[in-house]
């Protein structure tokens, strides 16, 4: 299975932190902006779940995969 492009849109995010609390590996908050990022631009098929479930948790929908 190939690497997924993980991406946080920033003009989205509302810095909930829903996705560092769920997959704190995957995500952290910005310190000025206090938006969340991706911690790896890219994934592996194991870290999927965890993507899923900050996925899911999001309130704005800012969290997305590409292949």
């Amino acid at each position: 299975m190939s690497r997924l492009q993980l991406m946080v849109d920033q003009d989205k995010c509302c810095g909930f932190g829903n996705c560092v609390l769920v997959a704190p590996g995957l995500f952290d908050l910005d310190d000025d902006r206090h938006l969340a990022y991706a911690l790896e631009p890219e994934i592996g098929p194991g870290a999927r779940g965890a993507v899923d479930r900050a996925m899911d948790g999001c309130p704005t929908d800012a969290i997305s995969l590409a292949p």
